[in-house]
């Protein structure tokens, strides 16, 4: 049987047989051949697995000048620059596409506290607010950051999570890399997260990233959550 390759807007590839009525979305390219040389093909044309916006998301951040950006298995964890957080904390996309439409209150809050600590010139790279990007779509999900740079080898992690996108695992993903990644920093060997008792998912988000409860609390009353090296 004869086959054909064919391309969707996403600009990914496929191998679908000749003649037949072809995927909605889909369109014939100019290759034809066994199914072997249609695959051969792609591997010759398509290197790079992920669909086009996601490719161009990804070149634009590598252009960009943000400091950090982990990668996990579904996510993006980038870094927002002082000049993004102001846009962000008036509600504005910043240019990005946001899972609900726009940054929640919560991400809007954090945005606030980096732009304070720009402003007050103790923002520190890498220690700041990360835009959570789903790499499958390249919208934003939810944000996550500390609080401020390391104190006595301690950092503290807040986060929040745009309601579309909850009870998925993004979170807990998310926290689990961003604690490696500030435990590997010099001089940092405690991770803090705190919730309220009422905050249910919360706390399971940051048990299940291998926070320990403490027994006592924190000053405010919150519940203090550990992660050590």
């Amino acid at each position: 049987m004869t086959h054909a390759v064919i391309i969707n807007t996403r600009r990914q590839y496929a191998v679908w047989p000749a003649g037949t009525g072809l995927p909605d979305g889909w369109q014939l390219t100019d290759w034809q051949g066994s199914e072997q040389d249609c695959l051969d093909r792609i591997a010759e044309v398509w290197t790079d697995g992920r669909p086009a916006p996601v490719r161009a998301a990804a070149a634009e951040d590598a252009a960009r000048t943000a400091p950090h950006l982990l990668v996990t298995e579904r996510l993006w964890l980038r870094e927002a620059l002082p000049e993004e957080g102001r846009l962000i904390a008036a509600a504005d996309a910043a240019g990005l596409r946001w899972a609900g439409g726009t940054p929640s209150e919560e991400t809007q809050v954090a945005a606030r506290m980096l732009v304070r600590a720009a402003d007050a010139g103790v923002h520190l790279p890498g220690w700041g607010m990360y835009l959570l990007m789903r790499t499958a779509d390249t919208q934003v999900v939810g944000a996550m950051g500390f609080h401020g740079p390391p104190a006595d080898g301690s950092a503290e992690i807040g986060f929040d999570l745009a309601a579309p996108a909850r009870g998925q695992g993004y979170a807990t993903e998310a926290l689990a890399e961003l604690a490696r990644w500030a435990l590997t920093r010099p001089g940092v060997d405690t991770v803090i997260a705190t919730t309220t008792e009422d905050n249910t998912p919360s706390r399971r988000v940051i048990e299940r990233a291998g926070f320990q409860l403490l027994p006592e609390r924190d000053a405010e009353g919150l519940l203090v959550h550990r992660l050590t090296r």
